[in-house]
């Protein structure tokens, strides 16, 4: 049986050269791709990649309207969408005495959130731009809070520190979630996460919209 192939394609900005033409492709013209390096190299190359953290006291449930984050908030025009690509949490240093999960929620927002406190952004691209962001918070209130469901990431139980109160510390969230312009995202609590104190980190991408 002739191998299947795939059309002429055209590479990633700044990803190398490769033969375009006969490239193998599997039975629903998928491409293999081998990784050379992380996945997210490329996206970092070119100034795309941005993150952030914070230590929060007692994460609050999401529908809360002031937020402790982290929180990105998308302005109106910016021209980009903030594509989420993983959260990371330390290990507390108190432990929280409710049972929960670390959580991710969203909503449409077009003004800037009220009492808002910046936190500080890393292009993960060393000397990279700045964020096309309207603002990157630790703490803000949120105007419009969502009162639908949030979606979990990280459970977190009312064990002692010493014994592990967390059943991970990273997600990979890979594009799942997308932060549009008049919008924000933040993580959060699926419920009020009382007296824990986490870092709590914050990866995204910001694509053209």
């Amino acid at each position: 049986m002739p191998n299947l192939t795939a059309p002429a394609f055209v590479l990633p900005s700044r990803a190398g050269s490769a033969q375009q033409a006969g490239v193998p492709a599997g039975q629903m013209g998928e491409l293999p791709v081998s990784e050379l390096l992380g996945k997210y190299a490329t996206l970092v190359k070119a100034g795309k990649v941005f993150y952030t953290s914070a230590i929060i006291t007692a994460p609050v449930i999401f529908s809360t309207a002031a937020q402790l984050g982290p929180m990105l908030w998308n302005r109106p025009g910016s021209g980009v969408d903030a594509h989420i690509l993983g959260v990371g949490v330390g290990s507390p240093t108190t432990a929280s005495t409710v049972a929960g999960a670390i959580s991710y929620a969203s909503n449409t927002h077009a003004t800037v959130p009220t009492t808002a406190t910046a936190l500080t952004v890393m292009n993960a691209y060393s000397g990279g731009g700045v964020s096309a962001m309207g603002g990157v918070f630790s703490t803000a209130t949120i105007l419009v809070a969502p009162t639908n469901v949030p979606f979990p990431l990280i459970a977190v139980n009312t064990g002692a520190i010493t014994t592990g109160a967390l059943t991970q510390c990273f997600v990979d969230v890979g594009g799942m979630f997308i932060v549009a312009p008049s919008s924000i995202g933040y993580v959060c609590g699926n419920a009020t996460l009382t007296a824990g104190v986490f870092t709590i980190g914050l990866i995204w991408a910001e694509l053209p919209s």
